[in-house]
C-alpha cells in the first residue's frame, strides 16, 4: 500500500466506526475519498478492495439497507463498523499472570510468530497497564523455529492455502514433490513435523521439516478446510518413538570424546577391521538423519559403516556441502545499516497495523517518552514520529479540529486526548492467538510454572478473549521444554540464588576436550529442548555459556560468586558473546539455511536473488568452521577469509575420500 492509501484506509475506518446509521457510498466517495472523477466502476473496485483490507485488519464492514430495498442499490445501502464486534475484550491480569505471559510471548525469539506475540502483548497492555514483573531465575525458555520452511508453512496454514515442496522420503530415500493441505505444525522428539492431507497419497501424512530439500511454494489461489477441532499435539502424540538402532562407526584414535562417551568398542574381528589409526565403535541412535548430521560434521575423523542408510545419508550431506563450496561466488551488496537480527522489510500495511495498535496503547499509557514507545513497537523514533504525523491529520469527514485525532508530544512525552473510538485494540489475529496460547501450553513442561495457578488462569482468560481465533491455536505445538536431567539444573539454580561459585568438569565439543573450571553462574535458559546456563568463567576471564548435558561433574567449591559480575544485557541470553579479537567471516547461506544468520547473530546481511543471503558473522574460534560447513550439508559455506573456505572444502573432500570419493 502507498502512504496515501494508508491514510485513506485510516480515515475510512474512523468514518465507519463513528457512524450510528451508516454512510452511503456516495457520501464516502465525496467526504473520505474526495473523488470527483465520475468513474463509478473504478471507484466501486477501489471501495471493495478497501473493505477487504479493513476485514484483514480485523474490522468487519456491515452493510445496512432500508426495509424493502436491495443491497445492490448503492443509493439506499449504507456501511458502518460495529464498535464492539471487532474489539478485544478487556483482560485484567495479576502480576503472576503477566510474568507467565511475558515468558510465553518471548518463547518465539524471532521470526513471524515472535512479531505476532509482541503485537498481541501490546494489545493486552492497551487493556490494562503492564505490571512491573521480573522474569524468574532459571525459567527463560526459547523456541527456535525450523527455518524458512516453518515461516512459509505457518503463513499458508493460517491463510488456509495448500503448499508444495520437494521432500526426501524416509521410506524410499527418494526426493519427491508433495502437495499438502497443512493442518498443523508441531515439535516431537526434537524435530518439527507438518501434519496435513497429502493430495498425491489422498490421505493424512506427517512430514519432517528437516527432510524438505527445497523451498515451500504456497498455492495462494487455492483454499482448503482443516478438520474441526484439530489438535496437532494430540496427533503427534500418537507417533511412536523410533526404535533404538545400532550404528557401526570408525573413529580416529584419540578424537571425538563426546561420541566415545555414548559408544562401545566393537569386539575385534566381529565386524571387519578398521583402517590404521581408527577404532571401530557401536553407537545407538533412534534417528538416522540426526546421527548423519553429527557424523558429517566430524569429517574424516568418523566414517559410518552400518547401516547403509546412515552411510548414504552422510555421503549425501558431504556431497552437497562440497558442491556448494565449489560453486562460483555470488554478487552481493551489504546495506548501510548494521543488523542485529533478520527483519522483514516494513511496508505501509505494517505501518497501518502499527498505528491501529499505537492509538489504544497511548490512551492507556499516557506520557511515555517517545523513545520508550518506539522501543515497545520495535521502530526508530523517526518512524514513530512519521506514524504520529499521519495520525494527527486523520479523522472524521470534514476535518474540523474536534473531528481529528488529537495527539501531541511535549519534551518527548506523548499524549492523546481525542481517540475517535480507536481506544480499544482490535481482536487477536490467528497468528497472535497461536503465538501466545502455544507459548503458554509449552510452559506446562516446566514444573515450577505448571504447579502454580497463574499459568492455567491466564490461559483461560486468553482463550476467552481470543474467541474463534483461539480455537485454531491447536494447529501449532511447541517442543517439550522441560530439562531431561534436572539434577544439574537444580544445582545451578541454587548456586544462582545463593550467589555461590561452582566447580565444573565440562566437555567442550568444539575443542574436543574435557576441562575443569570455576564459574559464577548467572542465569539459566533453554533453546528448544537444550538447556544452558550463562556464567562468568574464571579460566576464560569472561562470560561463557555452558550446555547442561555436557557438564560431567558440578558442585559448589565453597567460594562466593564475584559480586561485580552480572548477566549479559537483554533477554534472551545470547549463546555467543562477541569479543574484540573475534574473526569476521562472510558466510553464504541458502534459503533453507538463512535462519543461521539469526542463530549466530549476523551483524550484516546481503540478500541474494534465490532467497539466500550473505551474512557477516563474528566467530571467537574459526578452527571448527569446517565442521560447521560439513554439518549443514550444502546450506552454508565460507566466502571470506578465503583460507577458511579452502580449509572447509579440504575437510569435506577428505571425508568423502574415506567413503570412496
Amino acid at each position: 500500500m502507498s502512504v496515501s492509501r494508508t491514510e485513506r484506509l485510516l480515515n475510512l475506518l474512523i468514518a465507519l466506526l463513528n457512524t450510528k446509521y451508516g454512510l452511503r457510498r456516495a457520501e464516502l466517495r465525496v467526504k473520505v475519498y474526495h473523488d470527483t472523477s465520475g468513474n463509478d466502476v473504478a471507484f466501486g473496485r477501489m471501495f471493495e478492495r478497501d473493505k477487504n483490507d479493513l476485514r484483514q485488519f480485523g474490522f468487519d464492514v456491515e452493510t445496512v439497507t432500508d426495509h424493502g430495498w436491495s443491497e445492490d442499490d448503492p443509493a439506499t445501502t449504507r456501511y458502518r463498523i460495529g464498535k464492539e464486534s471487532n474489539r478485544l475484550p478487556d483482560v485484567q491480569l495479576s502480576p503472576g499472570e503477566w510474568t507467565v505471559l511475558l515468558l510465553a510471548s518471548q518463547l518465539w525469539e524471532r521470526a513471524a510468530l515472535g512479531t505476532a506475540a509482541a503485537n498481541a502483548l501490546r494489545k493486552l497492555q492497551a487493556s490494562g497497564t503492564l505490571s512491573d514483573v521480573e522474569l524468574p531465575v532459571g525459567v527463560q525458555p526459547r523456541i527456535r523455529p525450523a527455518g524458512q520452511a516453518f515461516e512459509d508453512v505457518v503463513a499458508a496454514m493460517h491463510a488456509q492455502h495448500p503448499v508444495s515442496f520437494p521432500y526426501l522420503a524416509g521410506t524410499t530415500g527418494k526426493e519427491e514433490q508433495r502437495t499438502v493441505e497443512p493442518w498443523g505444525l508441531g515439535s516431537r522428539f526434537g524435530q518439527w513435523y507438518l501434519t496435513g492431507y497429502d493430495r498425491s497419497r489422498k490421505a493424512p501424512r506427517h512430514f519432517r521439516l528437516s527432510r524438505f530439500t527445497g523451498p515451500v511454494s504456497v498455492l495462494e489461489k487455492e483454499t482448503y478446510s482443516a478438520p474441526p477441532n484439530f489438535n496437532v499435539r494430540a496427533e503427534l502424540g500418537r507417533l511412536p518413538e523410533l526404535p533404538l538402532r545400532t550404528a557401526v562407526v570408525d573413529v580416529r584414535e584419540g578424537r571425538l570424546l563426546g561420541l566415545r562417551r555414548r559408544a562401545t568398542p566393537v569386539p575385534a574381528g566381529s565386524a571387519g577391521t578398521p583402517d590404521a589409526g581408527y577404532e571401530r565403535l557401536e553407537v545407538t541412535c533412534r534417528d538416522v538423519e540426526v546421527l548423519a548430521e553429527e557424523l558429517a560434521s566430524y569429517g574424516p575423523d568418523a566414517v559410518a559403516h552400518a547401516p547403509e542408510e546412515l552411510a548414504s545419508a552422510v555421503r549425501h550431506r558431504l556431497r552437497n556441502a562440497a558442491a556448494f563450496c565449489a560453486a562460483p561466488s555470488p554478487a552481493y551488496t551489504f546495506g548501510d545499516a548494521p543488523r542485529g537480527r533478520a527483519v522483514r522489510k516494513r511496508t505501509s500495511e505494517d505501518q497501518l497495523k502499527r498505528m491501529l495498535q499505537l492509538v489504544p496503547f497511548l490512551v492507556h499509557n499516557q506520557g511515555l517518552h517517545i523513545q520508550d514507545v518506539a522501543a515497545r513497537f520495535g521502530v526508530t523514533p523517526g518512524e514513530l514520529e512519521s506514524d504520529l504525523r499521519i495520525l494527527i491529520c486523520s479523522g472524521l469527514p470534514g476535518g474540523y479540529p474536534d473531528d481529528l485525532l488529537d495527539i501531541h508530544w511535549e519534551e518527548g512525552h506523548v499524549y492523546i486526548t481525542q481517540d475517535l473510538d480507536l481506544k480499544r485494540p482490535v481482536r487477536f489475529t490467528v497468528d497472535e492467538a497461536c503465538a501466545l496460547l502455544t507459548g503458554l501450553e509449552t510452559l506446562n513442561g516446566l514444573p515450577e510454572l505448571a504447579e502454580g495457578g497463574a499459568l492455567e488462569s491466564v490461559t483461560l482468560k486468553l482463550m476467552a478473549a481470543a474467541g474463534e481465533e483461539g480455537l485454531r491455536a491447536g494447529s501449532l505445538a511447541g517442543p517439550e521444554v522441560g530439562p531431561a536431567d534436572s539434577a544439574v539444573l537444580d544445582v545451578v539454580r541454587v548456586a544462582i540464588q545463593e550467589r555461590s561459585q561452582l566447580r565444573l568438569v565440562y566437555f567442550s565439543a568444539q575443542r574436543d576436550q574435557v576441562s575443569e573450571r570455576d564459574v559464577d553462574p548467572l542465569r539459566l535458559y533453554s533453546l528448544d529442548i537444550t538447556w544452558y546456563f550463562e556464567a562468568y568463567c574464571h579460566s576464560a576471564q569472561g562470560l561463557r555459556n555452558f550446555r547442561l548435558d555436557r557438564v560431567q561433574e558440578v558442585h559448589p567449591n565453597g567460594n562466593p560468586a564475584s559480586t561485580q559480575v552480572r548477566a549479559g544485557e537483554g533477554f534472551p541470553a545470547k549463546l555467543f558473546t562477541p569479543n574484540d579479537d573475534d574473526t569476521t567471516v562472510l558466510v553464504q547461506l541458502t534459503r533453507q539455511g538463512a535462519g543461521l544468520a539469526d542463530d549466530y547473530y549476523a551483524e550484516r546481511v546481503a540478500p541474494l536473488p534465490d532467497g539466500g543471503l550473505v551474512a557477516e558473522i563474528r566467530f571467537a574460534s574459526t578452527a571448527w568452521l569446517p565442521m560447521f560447513v560439513a554439518q549443514h550439508g550444502g546450506s552454508a559455506r565460507i566466502l571470506e577469509p578465503s583460507g577458511l573456505g579452502t580449509a572447509a572444502l579440504d575437510w569435506i573432500e577428505a571425508a568423502l575420500a574415506r567413503y570412496g570419493g
